[in-house]
């Protein structure tokens, strides 16, 4: 009578060992299940603010100043402000760009005098121009063309403007109201002119292919009222 106890007590064991098997693994797939939707969650919000931020729509505001830095390898990070108040589309336009990655790999390649000439562009971007603010454009744009200016380059033809754009190296006011000067450079001018102290060029003012100083990155780091 003595063992057909035990044998019974110790079935009910092994049946409640079971069923608290069965509930734990019921609820390690209820927690599995719950950091998958979490997970889920996170990654479709990353892709979110990824797309805003790629299609240069997040935070905008025209009447901003952007704090940007242009890092050129080799040589060191130059800090820029953009105006967003002055030439609203031509910054939204360089910002789009910018946080594509447009600009990372392309290069310093073209040195005059007064300006130099970055962002070199490819066949199929003369297609995607934009107008810019310049008054030879019915635009009215305060910003001078003069030492440490950031302006864009652009052809003959309306809508030609797209990623190239140059620096002011020397006052260049002959060129107020012919491009859309978008920014200035607020510290770092000394790394333009070790570029210039360091690089040959050509009579037209061509860098080697092998020799253009490399953008690394163009970033945007805050935005503040103008």
């Amino acid at each position: 009578m003595k063992n057909q106890n035990t044998n019974e007590s110790t079935g009910k064991t092994k049946a409640l060992s079971k069923k608290e098997i069965r509930e734990q693994q019921k609820k390690k797939k209820r927690q599995i299940q719950t950091m998958i939707k979490v997970l889920s969650i996170i990654i479709v919000a990353g892709i979110f603010i990824g797309i805003l931020f790629a299609t240069g729509t997040f935070d905008y505001r025209p009447e901003a100043t952007y704090d940007v830095l242009i890092t050129i390898k080799n040589y060191g990070s130059i800090h820029v402000e953009l105006y967003g108040n002055d030439a609203p589309e031509t910054v939204q336009h360089f910002l789009t760009l910018a946080n594509n990655g447009y600009y990372n790999g392309k290069t310093v390649f073209k040195l005059f005098d007064d300006l130099m000439y970055a962002g070199n562009m490819e066949a199929s971007d003369t297609e995607k121009g934009i107008k810019g603010e310049f008054s030879d454009n019915g635009f009215k744009n305060k910003i001078p063309h003069k030492r440490g200016t950031l302006s864009m380059a652009r052809g003959e033809e309306p809508n030609s403007a797209y990623g190239q754009f140059f620096i002011v190296t020397k006052n260049s006011r002959d060129l107020d109201g012919k491009y859309a000067a978008f920014g200035k450079i607020t510290s770092g001018i000394e790394i333009i002119d070790n570029i210039y102290k360091s690089i040959r060029t050509d009579a037209n003012g061509m860098i080697a292919e092998n020799n253009q100083p490399i953008i690394t990155s163009i970033s945007s780091h805050a935005s503040h009222s103008h």
